[in-house]
C-alpha cells in the first residue's frame, strides 16, 4: 500500500496495491501493522456501508466530544468525491478541506481523523461506500456542517439542481455559528 498525508495534517490517501490477471484481481485493503506504521494506533469498531444513487449528497457529518470518530472510507461500486473539512480547535487549517475521487476503479480509501466533518457526493450511476469507524454512532453526539457554506470553499462537481440531499443536511450548520467541541478529547 501507498500511505500519502495530504495538505492538512492527519490525512491520508491510501493506495492498495492490486494483482490481477485474467480471473481478476486481488488487493489488501487494510493491514493493521502497515497502517499504524504511517498513520498510527486507530481501533477500528464498526464496519459501514451506504448505497446511494447519481447526485446523492451525505453530509458534511460529525460527531462531538468524546464521541468523535475517526474513519477509514472507501467505495467498492461506483465513484464519489470525498470531502474532510478540518474543525480541530487551533488546528492551523481549521475550516479548511480536502476533496479526493475514491472510486472502485481507483481503489483509494481516505482516512479521516477525529475533529472533522466528513461527507460526499456520488458522480456515477450510484455507489456502495463503505467505512470503518473507531467510535460508535452517537445521535445525540451528532452535527452536520453544511455542504455549501462559502466559507469552505469546496467546489462541488455537480450543479445543486442535480443533488439530492436528506433534510439534516439540508439543514446543516454554517462554520462560523459552529461551536465543535472537540476540545473534550
Amino acid at each position: 500500500m501507498r500511505f500519502t498525508e495530504l495538505e492538512i495534517a492527519g490525512v491520508w490517501l491510501i493506495e492498495p496495491h492490486r494483482w490481477g490477471d485474467s480471473r481478476g484481481y486481488f488487493m489488501e485493503t487494510w493491514k493493521k501493522e502497515e497502517f499504524e506504521s504511517h498513520v498510527g494506533h486507530v481501533e477500528f469498531v464498526q464496519d459501514n456501508e451506504s448505497m446511494s444513487g447519481h447526485g446523492v449528497v451525505r453530509g458534511l457529518h460529525f460527531q462531538r466530544g468524546r464521541m468523535s470518530q475517526a474513519k477509514l472510507v472507501r467505495v467498492t461500486q461506483g465513484e464519489v468525491i470525498d470531502v474532510a473539512v478540518d474543525l480541530r480547535p487551533g488546528s492551523p487549517t481549521y475550516g479548511r478541506h480536502v476533496a479526493v475521487t475514491l472510486s472502485a476503479d481507483n481503489a483509494r480509501q481516505l482516512f479521516v481523523p477525529r475533529g472533522f466533518a466528513h461527507g460526499f457526493v456520488v458522480t456515477g450511476d450510484c455507489a456502495r461506500f463503505q467505512y470503518k469507524v473507531d467510535n460508535a454512532y452517537a445521535p445525540e453526539s451528532e452535527a452536520t456542517l453544511l455542504f455549501s457554506d462559502p466559507a469552505l470553499g469546496i467546489e462541488w462537481p455537480l450543479d445543486a439542481s442535480e443533488m439530492l440531499l436528506s433534510e439534516k443536511d439540508r439543514k446543516g450548520a454554517l462554520l462560523s455559528d459552529l461551536i465543535t467541541g472537540f476540545d473534550e478529547l
